[in-house]
């Protein structure tokens, strides 16, 4: 067994929507694969649910993650650099870059996810309008399924500034 490096010039990268994806490998002896994302401003994810957890880990600018759950207020996260935030598997959740100045997180998940974003992915970043009807039919072969849409801000919901 020898080391395997992955540096800028050598790491595949993906367009997924208006973010990039860069794979940095998968840790040996596990289904842990390691994921760079710079999200542009604006961009994020619709609320969804999968078998995989994950580990975000914010490099730079501030992300918000909230945690959904059907008949409760979302439980938000403003995540900004140096902040962890873990989600459990199988629990309703999204991520936004709701700044005006892009966002960078490392992702630690499952290989299953890795697949879905290589299904999806682009080497050339998108132009016009996404393919949703591709995008669910890519969610439903990748046990991806879409949550509840996360309520508006209001008085009952639970914030965290990290």
């Amino acid at each position: 067994m020898s080391l395997d490096v992955t540096t800028d010039s050598t790491a595949e990268y993906l367009w997924v929507m208006a973010d990039r994806i860069r794979f940095l490998g998968g840790v040996p002896g596990s289904d842990l694969e390691l994921i760079d994302i710079e999200v542009a401003p604006g961009s994020g994810t619709p609320p969804h649910l999968h078998d995989s957890p994950e580990l975000f880990y914010i490099l730079e600018g501030e992300m918000t993650v909230r945690q959904c759950a059907a008949g409760l207020p979302p439980r938000i996260v403003k995540a900004g650099a140096g902040t962890s935030v873990r989600v459990p598997s199988r629990v309703p959740h999204n991520y936004a870059n709701e700044s005006d100045r892009p966002a960078r997180m490392l992702v630690m998940l499952a290989s299953s996810m890795i697949a879905f974003f290589r299904d999806i992915g682009s080497t050339e970043r998108p132009q016009g309008a996404p393919d949703f009807a591709g995008i669910g039919a890519a969610m439903d072969r990748h046990g991806i399924k879409m949550a509840l849409e996360p309520a508006n801000a209001t008085e009952g919901e639970l914030q965290d500034q990290a």
